[in-house]
Parts: C-alpha cells; sequence; structure tokens
C-alpha cells in the first residue's frame, strides 16, 4: 500500500496493521477521524486480537496511539525514535509506580510554580520597601524567570535524555532552591535579584517543566491528555509565602523558602526514575511544512503575552481598589489556586471534546475575562470574579497543549515538537509583562490608580483574542464540524 492511501475507515477495516506504512502516520489520522464516526463492530477489528474492549469508550487519543503502536511495532520492529523505541501500548504500566511519578512531579511543581507565580507579591512589596526600580523593570525580573522555560526548552530536553530524568530532577531542584535562597542577599541590588531570580532559579525552573511533562507521558495508556499530564500541577504557594514575607521581612523570607525548598524537593526527585529514555529533541524544521503546526507554534505564542499580566499586576491593582497587602497577597493566592484545579477539569475535558477545543474554550475565558471584566472591577468582588475565570483561563492553557503536541504529532515526537512550541514562548513569556509594565507607568503608574491599567488591560485582552483566532483557524482545518471531537 503506498504512503497516503489509508484514507477511509473501509481501508483501515480491509488493511491488516502489520502492512500499513510505518512512516504514514498522517494518513493513520484521517482513517482514524474517519473511523470515530463507524459503527461499534468496525473499529475493534482494527485493534489486536488481545483487545477485547469497545474502542467507541475509549478517549480518542487511546485508540490513536493503539492503531499507531500497533502498526509501528508489528511492521518494523527495527524503526527506532532516536536510539530507543518507544514502549508498545499495551505494555504501558497504566499505574502502579507511575502513581509515585505523578505525586513526585506534583510536590515539585508545588515550588517551582508557586515561586514563580508569586512574584507578583514579591514585585508589590519590592517596590513599596526598596524602591530597586520601576513596574515593568521588577516583572522583567519575575517574567525572566519563567521565560527560561521557552530559552532553555530544547538543551533541557537534551540534558533530561543525556542525564536521566532523576539527575536532571536533582540538578533542576538544587538550582530552584539555591536561586531562591540567594534571593535573600539581593533584595538591594536590581542586577543581583536579576541572576539570582531571573537566571539561577530560572533555569531549575525551566527543567523542571520539563522533566515534569516528558516522564509523566509513557505512563499511563487511557489518556489523550488529562490525567496523566497534568496531574503534576498542584496547588500553589502564594498564600504561605505572602504570609512569611510579612512575618519576617522579605531577604530573611527568601533564604527560609529557599531552604524549605532545598530540603522537600532533593529527597522527592529522588524517588523519580523512567520507564524508556526518550529520543533526543532537536528541531525539527519539517513540522512548519503542517499549516497546523504553524498556527499551533505562534498560536499559542502569542497567547504567552498576556498569561503573566494577571499575577503579576493583580497585587497592584488589588491596592489601587482598597484592598490591604494581605488580601492582595490571597487574591493571587486564590488565582493560582483556580488555576491549579481547573487542569483537571481541562485534562479530562480534552478526553472528551478534544485538546484543540478545550484550548479554544481555555483562551475565550481568556478574553472575556480580560476585556470584559477586570475593566469594570471597581470593588474587590468583581474583581475576584475575573480572577476565577482567568486563573481557568491561564490554567487551561497549560493543561492542553502537551496534549494538542501529542495529538497533532504522536507519541513519538512529542519531545522535539513540544520542545519547538515552548522555545516559541519566549518573547512572550520576557516580553509580556514588562510591556505591560511600561505601558502602566506610561498613563502614571500604579500609584495612579486603577484608570493606569486600563492600557495594560486590552493590551493583553487584545493579544488574547488573536491567539484565540489561530488556534479556532488550526482546529478548522482539522475539523470542518464543529460537534465534533478534535
Amino acid at each position: 500500500m503506498s504512503s497516503g492511501a489509508v484514507t477511509s475507515v473501509e481501508d483501515v477495516q480491509h488493511t491488516p496493521l502489520t502492512t500499513l506504512p510505518t512512516t504514514d502516520l498522517h494518513a493513520l489520522d484521517k482513517a482514524y477521524t474517519s473511523a470515530r464516526a463507524a459503527p461499534d463492530n468496525v473499529i475493534p477489528a482494527m485493534l489486536p486480537a488481545d483487545l477485547k474492549f469497545s474502542a467507541k469508550s475509549m478517549p480518542a487519543g487511546s485508540l490513536h496511539r493503539l492503531v499507531v503502536t500497533e502498526a509501528t511495532t508489528s511492521a518494523a520492529p527495527s524503526v527506532l525514535v532516536g536510539e530507543d523505541q518507544q514502549p508498545p501500548a499495551d505494555d504501558v504500566p497504566n499505574g502502579s509506580y507511575g502513581w509515585v511519578i505523578v505525586a513526585a512531579c506534583s510536590v515539585i511543581t508545588f515550588f517551582y510554580t508557586g515561586l514563580g507565580y508569586s512574584w507578583g507579591v514579591v514585585q508589590a512589596r519590592l517596590s513599596q520597601s526598596h524602591n530597586l526600580g520601576s513596574d515593568a523593570a521588577l516583572s522583567f525580573v519575575g517574567s525572566t524567570c519563567i521565560a527560561f522555560v521557552s530559552f532553555t526548552a530544547l538543551i533541557n530536553a537534551r540534558l533530561i535524555r543525556w542525564l536521566g530524568t532523576r539527575n536532571s530532577a536533582l540538578l533542576a531542584c538544587s538550582f530552584l532552591g539555591l536561586g531562591q535562597f540567594l534571593n535573600g542577599w539581593s533584595v538591594k541590588s536590581y542586577g543581583g535579584l536579576f541572576v539570582t531570580n531571573g537566571i539561577i532559579m530560572g533555569f531549575g525552573s525551566s527543567m523542571c517543566f520539563m522533566f515534569g511533562v516528558l516522564n509523566t507521558s509513557p505512563l499511563f495508556l487511557f489518556t489523550n491528555s488529562g490525567i496523566t499530564r497534568h496531574a503534576d500541577r498542584s496547588l500553589r504557594s502564594t498564600s504561605n509565602a505572602g504570609e512569611v514575607w510579612q512575618m519576617v521581612g522579605i531577604a530573611w523570607a527568601f533564604r527560609i523558602l529557599g531552604l524549605i525548598t532545598l530540603s522537600v524537593t532533593l529527597p522527592t526527585a529522588l524517588l523519580l526514575k523512567e520507564r524508556t529514555r526518550r529520543a533526543a529533541a532537536g528541531v525539527e524544521w519539517k513540522l512548519f511544512r503542517d499549516p497546523k503546526f504553524i498556527l499551533l507554534f505562534v498560536g499559542s505564542g502569542i497567547a504567552t503575552f498576556p498569561l503573566l499580566v494577571p499575577p503579576f499586576f493583580i497585587p497592584l491593582y488589588a491596592n489601587s481598589v482598597g484592598a490591604s497587602t494581605s488580601l492582595a497577597s490571597g487574591l493571587l493566592a486564590v488565582f493560582n489556586f483556580s488555576s491549579a484545579v481547573v487542569r483537571f477539569g481541562f485534562g479530562l475535558l480534552c478526553d472528551r471534546v478534544g485538546p484543540i477545543s478545550a484550548l479554544s474554550l481555555a483562551l475565550i475565558l481568556n478574553s472575556v475575562s480580560l476585556l470584559a471584566i477586570w475593566p469594570t472591577s471597581v470593588s474587590v468582588a468583581p474583581l475576584v470574579v475575573f480572577i476565577v475565570l482567568n486563573g481557568a483561563g491561564n490554567g487551561g492553557f497549560f493543561a492542553c497543549i502537551p496534549s494538542i503536541v501529542g495529538y497533532l504529532n504522536g507519541q513519538s515526537r512529542v519531545s522535539s515538537a513540544l520542545a519547538m512550541v515552548v522555545t516559541g514562548w519566549a518573547s512572550g513569556y520576557l516580553l509580556g509583562s514588562p510591556v505591560a509594565g511600561w505601558l502602566l507607568e506610561a498613563y502614571g503608574g500604579s500609584a495612579a490608580g486603577r484608570v493606569a491599567f486600563r492600557p495594560t488591560i486590552y493590551f493583553a485582552g487584545s493579544l488574547s483574542v488573536a491567539s484565540t483566532g489561530l488556534i479556532l483557524t488550526m482546529r478548522q482545518l482539522l475539523v470542518k464540524k464543529i460537534f465534533v471531537y478534535a
């Protein structure tokens, strides 16, 4: 059978899996999409004989993995991904020690996301008490830390391949805790804070993100996105961090949080191990021949510009509407809590309606909350509504992206494709909140009241709308109907 010939359910039904071309994954995708609408007695005929369950009841991505894995491993067992072949789908543990790994990644994620996303509270305190710089300059330090997820995505994927998951986790957690600890001696130096928080802690956070995503995806079978990739997203530590800063001062708070991070994450990292070592990630330029990948790359990159604006500026905006410093910290904790909890829901939603549809919903939530709710929040009550909805959209974005990458490119190319997509987020992560800060300063700064925040809000909202349009266009290229899995 020539490449591209598998285009309908009839082709799949009458074609032995062992004869399917190993490189014809796009044709398999098309055949699989057609097969989803077939009668119940058709799809199970495509599956290995020992799988006696109804394929109709499975999440869509699971059936796709079974078909592709059976075709590739049966037809050409010598076809490897990099140096190592991925394990067959029916050999996936689907639990057991995988839950220990998920729990360990969850603990580590608690620290690197909590410390990174609590920068808005740090920024407000540094601006008030230490006069280190403008809101834009201080937000640049926080955004640099998170932007390292993009800057070093390809490098980290290769380091994890070279060092192994456990050694990579130990290295990442060491940098994460050390950067936070050294922040305690940099609170009076903008340059020092940029190095300790922006670079050292940023490198640790970026590697934590990458090994968390890559290490959990091969552990479970019945998922396209939800539990396996995103159960490692935990609640944030913003509220606790704010309490520590109030009790002991910002310098000692940094040191205490750094020591706590090291003492908890390093032993946790020892629990990690990898079932199979993935191929080293690289730049696969041929992916840019696919318009769907281009739209995902550009659309998700634009979406990162407004993502950090709310968590970095919520404390300042809360102060402008009369909230106390402790209440402002609590509101940021609500944002992070909403973002964390909703990731579970969006993960399950990916399995029900498809990851692209779920991502579209997340971006619509962001757009509506930014343009319709935040500008009209003149008191704490409507601000809480905005915080919950925007936090949900923020969390949904991160819950859906790895799933979309796997859905469009297959599990065997997740490392390279995801590293490329995440690298495209660099400009949004690095410049989104600083540009918002510059707009705020141009209209009088946070001291000028909530009206000065409107240009910043409309900047973030307009970019969110643009990214939503690109993702919806990608979905339209993939499927023409609205109420279908995509």
